[in-house]
């Protein structure tokens, strides 16, 4: 067998095919739950808080500021050292929500996927039949 025929064989067993497809699958389904967070979920929260949740202007001057300046880009730009732990606040807070509506978008799928219970199924006559013989074997006295 040759080398490209081996790999061909490789690259088109199930395995790697159901990957390939759960990889597209997944960066489209990451779009929409991005979208979901950014577009939905955020300007709700936002009109909820009163319009703050937005932390990405808080920050701390860690180094000298011989210009006096006030706002982020302009420290950045000068070059000064700056603690932007708002940012910090603010990609976690997004990445929470993420987790969470993802959280619930799993529960849902998972209880939707999950078969209905079927009752257990009846057991065979024989096998009852059986099962009274072996009891009736145990009451037995042993000789």
């Amino acid at each position: 067998m040759s080398i490209l025929s081996e790999f061909r064989e490789f690259a088109i067993k199930g395995n790697m095919m159901d990957m390939a497809i759960g990889v597209i699958i997944g960066g489209a389904f990451g779009k929409i739950i991005d979208s979901l967070v950014k577009d939905v979920i955020m300007p709700l929260i936002s009109v909820i808080t009163g319009g703050g949740v937005d932390f990405t202007q808080k920050f701390i001057v860690l180094g000298d500021n011989p210009n006096n300046l006030t706002s982020l880009d302009a420290l950045q730009k000068a070059g000064v050292n700056v603690l932007t732990y708002g940012n910090f606040i603010t990609i976690f807070l997004n990445f929470l929500i993420l987790a969470w509506v993802v959280f619930l978008l799993v529960k849902f799928l998972n209880k939707i996927r999950k078969p209905a219970e079927a009752a257990p199924a009846a057991t065979p006559e024989d096998i009852e039949l059986l099962r009274e013989i072996r009891d009736e074997l145990k009451k037995r006295p042993q000789a």
